[in-house]
């Protein structure tokens, strides 16, 4: 969440970027900085009581020493009446507190100055596109008719086990998903980060910690008897592990990956743009993330898209980059590009990852600090992005690599696969 000091000392120019959001803070904003108000005078009201109740206590033990008993309980008497008011106090300044907080979980991350205004992905920017789009054969398939043709993957047979939205990989389309995995893994710890295995399951304060909760509940699985959720990204998990944590700022920057499965709930519309694996309940993620100083962050946003591009090249896909809007960035980023591969069989842009700066927002929600060269401790900035998120990419494959022979596999794949086509 934002900090109140940074509320209270830029409050126009977050009224003015909330406004690229669609959103009108000037009102929520004023309650923040009222609440705020009412809360340090509270406190400081707090802190007199307490300083003026321990001096009493020093004086009635020097009055007893000295054999004064009659001033010293009559002082004794005014300290028993500051203890019911600082316990007063302190519970009109928790409501407080938890009133603010309340507040400032309503108010999503100031967006960049370079994020431009409006209302969906409609108005996203884009900023960058390479590859070539394929020429596909005459009757070329989508790929859940390819999936059925090449028994790759069961979309049936997973509605019967479990519901829509959650596929069977089967043969060769299961070697296919697995070699992505090791192949966007290998990439990753080549370039720097530390690979993790995460916990599939999260607890409510890691949901709180990265911004799904409260804005995303209702896409979340929740484990109700156990109050845990299912993890809808690896970004949940890989973030807090750093909850609670002070770093050395000689420890920054930090760089980590994982593969999980990801769970979304993500009630939606049908039809062919929602076919396939174009939008799941389950589905695997390779993740990157990062800490870093303030300072670098937006040099490291920079080498996160790069390194998307690299992946993307190798598996020579044709896609774009685009820079989020107001309106369709998400809760808790800063800043967001999209990366979306051309599938040519269905004609259109399928996203398959996005790459976030938060700066402090979950940093703060978190309690990820580190120590600066002062011995003063500063909010850290996290960042994460998909490298790569595979359904999509999968589709992306499917549809351009196909042939009337069969589908052929992209060459940096045939290492991991051990074939070289699907037919």
């Amino acid at each position: 969440m934002l900090q109140v000091a940074f509320i209270r000392e830029n409050k126009d120019l977050v009224i003015e970027r909330l406004a690229k959001r669609n959103i009108e803070a000037s009102q929520l904003i004023n309650d923040v900085i009222n609440f705020d108000e009412d809360r340090r005078r509270l406190q400081t009201e707090l802190d007199n009581t307490l300083a003026e109740s321990n001096t009493l206590s020093k004086e009635i033990g020097n009055l007893y020493k000295s054999g004064n008993v009659e001033k010293a309980n009559q002082l004794k008497e005014k300290t028993s009446q500051l203890k019911e008011t600082s316990k007063d106090l302190s519970e009109t300044l928790n409501t407080k507190a938890e009133a603010l907080n309340e507040l400032l979980y309503k108010i999503p991350n100031v967006p960049h100055d370079s994020v431009p205004r409006g209302n969906s992905e409609l108005d996203n920017e884009e900023v960058f596109k390479a590859g070539d789009i394929p020429k596909l054969h005459l009757g070329a398939l989508p790929h859940w008719e390819l999936a059925k043709k090449y028994d790759i993957i069961d979309f049936e047979l997973g509605n019967k086990i479990t519901g829509a939205g959650f596929p069977v990989y089967k043969g060769k389309g299961a070697k296919l998903q697995r070699a992505l995995i090791a192949y966007f893994l290998d990439k990753n710890t080549a370039a720097g980060y530390t690979e993790y295995q995460l916990p599939l399951l999260v607890n409510e304060a890691s949901g709180f910690g990265t911004g799904q909760l409260p804005d995303k509940e209702g896409q979340m699985y929740h484990v109700t008897e156990d109050n845990l959720y299912l993890i809808p990204t690896a970004e949940v998990p890989g973030t807090n592990i750093f909850r609670d944590v002070v770093l050395n700022e000689s420890d920054l920057p930090i760089g980590i990956t994982g593969y999980t499965p990801c769970f979304r709930r993500e009630a939606g519309s049908y039809g062919a743009h929602v076919r396939g694996l174009n939008r799941l309940h389950q589905f695997d993620k390779v993740e990157i993330i990062r800490v870093e100083h303030p300072s670098k962050s937006y040099d490291a946003l920079d080498g996160m898209v790069n390194h998307v591009k690299d992946i993307l090249k190798e598996l020579k896909l044709p896609y774009r980059i685009l820079r989020l809007c107001g309106g369709d960035t998400s809760f808790a980023s800063a800043l967001t590009y999209d990366f979306e591969v051309f599938s040519t069989a269905q004609d259109r842009w399928l996203e398959i990852s996005s790459v976030s700066n938060f700066e402090t927002f979950q940093a703060n929600r978190l309690k990820l600090r580190y120590k600066n060269s002062e011995g003063k401790n500063e909010l850290a900035h996290t960042l994460n992005g998909s490298a790569l998120a595979l359904p999509r990419v999968l589709a992306g494959i499917l549809e351009n690599y196909q042939t009337e022979d069969g589908i052929l596999v992209p060459e940096v794949l045939q290492s991991y696969t051990g074939f070289e086509i699907i037919n």
